[in-house]
């Protein structure tokens, strides 16, 4: 019945994760309609020095990374911290309240997303600028300004995400054994003791597990976020171009398929390779918090 059970999930890798893996091919050949994937000219790591001469995939590399560096440690801090101000929450019904207001981002599509930041930041008619305006400053050209959007969109993805993310760290502090807590009350701990000598202790395991998991997409950008509020706007590439958003304009303005899939390839060994050091790393250190 097991094995019953599964058989959908494993249909699924097999159809969509391996499936597609003989088409990595591409990246390593002069593609044409005529001669398809495996006819086409084999022209071996010349599409790779090519991008990497172009400088294009160190600026990619470089965004992707550090985006998602900052979603990763950002997200987790402001993540525990709800956790643990949920949890200290005594009030049943105002928590309740809590939580559904701060899941409710995410499960705001992505498109209504950059609607927002449209009216909030738009020049002409923009939230913000009406109220510069109305303050006797000078309205901001956020779209022409590329230095701004890391801010802007780190932002935007920290409201979308940190409600949901905080579930797992909330519901690890409640698995908690209650007995440690009755014990630091008996001493006389305070609520912050409490939070430092017990809580984040035991969220540890479930941090270093999530960690690894976030490492493992550190290549992946969050494509409809980034797509919705930059779009085609090549002005502001320098600071929000990742690899993801790359990979699709090359695909649909350039229909370059050779270059996409060669970013595509560099995206997953490079992203492998991250997990399977940082999981070694892990294994070093502490062998129980290790994936493998």
């Amino acid at each position: 019945m097991l094995l019953i059970m599964c058989l959908p999930a494993i249909i699924f890798f097999l159809v969509f994760s391996y499936g597609p893996l003989p088409g990595s091919y591409v990246a390593f050949t002069n593609y044409n309609y005529r001669d398809g994937i495996f006819g086409s000219p084999f022209v071996g790591l010349k599409n790779f020095e090519f991008l990497i001469k172009s400088g294009q995939l160190w600026l990619l590399t470089r965004n992707t990374i550090l985006y998602n560096v900052a979603f990763i440690v950002l997200g987790n801090i402001l993540q525990i911290a709800l956790a643990i101000m949920l949890n200290e929450i005594r009030l049943k019904y105002f928590k309740k309240v809590s939580q559904a207001i701060m899941f409710l981002p995410y499960f705001i599509s992505v498109v209504l997303i950059g609607v927002i930041a449209f009216n909030l930041l738009n020049y002409d008619t923009g939230a913000i600028n009406a109220l510069l305006q109305q303050a006797g400053g000078d309205p901001i050209k956020f779209y022409s300004i590329a230095g701004i959007w890391p801010v802007i969109i780190i932002l935007f993805q920290l409201w979308q995400s940190t409600g949901y993310g905080s579930i797992v760290y909330f519901a690890a502090i409640m698995g908690i054994d209650g007995s440690m807590f009755e014990a630091a009350a008996v001493d006389g701990a305070s609520a912050w003791q409490r939070i430092r000598y017990i809580i984040l202790p035991s969220l540890k395991p479930t941090f270093i597990i999530l960690l690894l998991f976030a490492l493992g997409g550190i290549m992946r950008g969050n494509f409809g976020l980034f797509w919705n509020l930059i779009g085609n706007n090549a002005a502001l590439f320098p600071t929000t171009d990742i690899i993801e958003t790359s990979v699709y304009r090359m695909i649909m303005s350039q229909n370059n398929f050779t270059m996409s899939t060669a970013v595509g390839l560099y995206q997953s060994l490079f992203g492998f390779a991250l997990v399977m050091l940082c999981n070694w790393i892990v294994r070093r250190m502490n062998p129980d918090y290790a994936l493998f």
